[in-house]
């Protein structure tokens, strides 16, 4: 359909609009926070309206791919680095099971 991957489908999107001048480091995350903030709006009142979740999350990975590729950032590794900061804090036999957070366990 696109390009080898969809943060290529991202970039020929904005490419195609000249929107990338817009998207500074700060613009993307308050983007972030702007449309997680919708996302929960989704949630407000109880059950989810799934449909408009939907939209708001892909708005919300969007953005956050955006401010990855801006940072020149690869998404798949800061997420499995910080896996791996966080298995550390986490160890499984301690936090199998309990919500509670890592200087609590």
């Amino acid at each position: 359909m696109y390009e080898d991957s969809v943060r290529d489908a991202v970039r020929h999107f904005m490419a195609e609009r000249d929107w990338q001048q817009f998207h500074t480091p700060e613009n993307l995350a308050k983007s972030v926070s702007i449309e997680a903030a919708e996302l929960l709006e989704c949630f407000q009142w109880g059950d989810a309206d799934l449909d408009s979740a939907k939209d708001e999350l892909a708005d919300v990975l969007t953005y956050c791919m955006l401010l990855a590729d801006k940072m020149d950032l690869d998404p798949d590794t800061i997420v499995l680095d910080k896996l791996e900061k966080t298995r550390a804090k986490y160890p499984v036999e301690k936090a199998r099971g309990t919500s509670v957070k890592y200087d609590q366990l």
